[in-house]
């Protein structure tokens, strides 16, 4: 994953389209955070698809899109068949977390978790 700072140049003002285009077609303000799947990227001339990591204060979320070259600028597409790597909702559903560290606090004597951008 690259973070917002690596983000390549050949890669940043479509990036920046994409978020444009998803926080107008939410009503949203989410921030760029990093992109997944740019090692595959070599051309923006041709249709490719980008991971995008948002977020909205306390919020992460992952967006699979599609970008597809129209002239000088991108028309966008949600990819909703993506398995990604990073789940699409970068926080474990309501309820999931408390049963999973309450079996596990019955089983050793302590646990350590690390939370990383909504990973634990």
């Amino acid at each position: 994953m690259q973070i917002k700072t690596d983000i390549p140049e050949h890669l940043q003002q479509s990036a920046e389209s994409a978020l444009a285009w998803i926080n107008q077609s939410r009503a949203r303000e989410y921030e760029l955070t990093g992109l997944v799947g740019t090692e595959n990227i070599l051309s923006t001339s041709e249709p490719f698809e980008l991971g995008l990591v948002l977020c909205d204060g306390e919020i992460c979320a992952r967006e699979q899109i599609k970008f597809i070259p129209v002239d000088k600028e991108y028309t966008f597409e949600y990819v909703e068949s993506a398995t990604p790597g990073i789940p699409p909702l970068l926080d474990p559903p309501e309820g999931i977390r408390s049963t999973w560290i309450d079996e596990q606090l019955k089983k050793y004597e302590f646990i350590v978790l690390l939370y990383y951008r909504g990973l634990w």
